[in-house]
C-alpha cells in the first residue's frame, strides 16, 4: 500500500490518496476540502478510485465528501453511526468556521470495531476509537504496519476534546486500547502534522506516554 498525504483547507488537515501498489486502485481518506486539488492528485498518481473513507464528521475532515461522492460515483466508507450529529451539520459546521460550503452525505456504509474496508488488494482493519467525536474510526494495514488515525492522536499530541460530545478520558482509553496494542513500530498518519510511531509517542507524548499515565 501507498500513502500520499495531500493537506487541504485552512486547517491543513491531511486528506490521504491511498492506493494498492499492484493494481493502483485506492481509496480518498478525510477528502476535508479543496476537491479539485485532491482530484489533481489522483490523476498525477494514476490511480483508480474505489471509494472514500471517512474517519469523523469534523468539516475539515468531511467537507468535501458529498461533493466529491457525488462526482465521481464512489461509495462512502465511514464513520461509525455516533457521528451522524456531525454529519447532519456540515453545513453550519462552514459556515461557522469560514471553509468552502458544505453539505451532509448518506455513508454508504457505518463502520464499526471489527469492519474491514478494501481497494484493490489492500484490506484495512476497522477500530472504533472514540474521544475526539463519539464515531471517529481509524483505519490499520498490519501488513505494512501503517495506520490512519484521524484525530485521536498526534505526533507530540491527542486530539481536542472540547468540541461537541468530545470525552478526554474516553480519547485516552481509545488510544491505550485500540492504538497502542497494533505495536510500537507500527507508523501512522494523523489528522494533522508529521507522522509519527506508536512506539515514539508510547515514550515521548506528553498526554499519554507510558510514563505519564502510570503516574496517573
Amino acid at each position: 500500500m501507498k500513502v500520499h498525504v495531500i493537506p487541504v483547507t485552512r486547517f491543513s488537515q491531511n486528506c490521504s490518496l491511498v492506493w494498492c501498489t499492484e493494481t493502483k486502485k485506492g481509496a480518498l481518506v478525510d477528502p476535508g476540502g479543496e476537491p479539485d486539488r485532491i482530484l489533481a492528485e489522483v490523476e498525477k498518481q494514476g490511480v483508480e478510485l474505489e471509494r472514500i473513507l471517512v474517519t469523523h464528521s469534523h468539516i475539515d475532515h468531511a467537507g468535501a465528501v458529498a461533493g466529491l461522492a457525488e462526482r465521481l460515483g464512489l461509495p462512502i466508507e465511514g464513520p461509525h453511526r455516533d457521528d451522524q450529529f456531525l454529519i447532519d451539520s456540515l453545513t453550519e459546521q462552514g459556515e461557522r468556521w469560514g471553509t468552502e460550503p458544505s453539505r451532509p452525505f448518506v455513508p454508504t456504509r457505518w463502520l464499526t470495531g471489527g469492519d474491514t474496508v478494501s481497494f484493490g488488494n489492500v484490506n484495512m482493519e476497522v477500530r472504533h476509537c472514540p474521544g475526539h467525536t463519539p464515531g471517529h474510526v481509524i483505519f490499520f494495514d498490519p501488513k505494512q504496519k501503517i495506520a490512519l488515525v484521524g484525530d485521536v492522536l498526534f505526533r507530540g499530541s491527542v486530539g481536542r476534546t472540547d468540541l461537541p460530545r468530545g470525552s478526554y478520558e474516553t480519547l485516552v482509553k481509545s488510544i491505550t486500547e485500540q492504538l497502542w496494542p497494533l505495536g510500537n513500530d507500527v507508523a501512522f498518519v494523523s489528522g494533522h502534522g508529521d507522522i509519527s510511531t506508536i512506539g515514539n509517542e508510547r515514550q515521548c507524548n506528553p498526554f499519554v506516554c507510558d510514563l505519564v499515565l502510570e503516574q496517573e
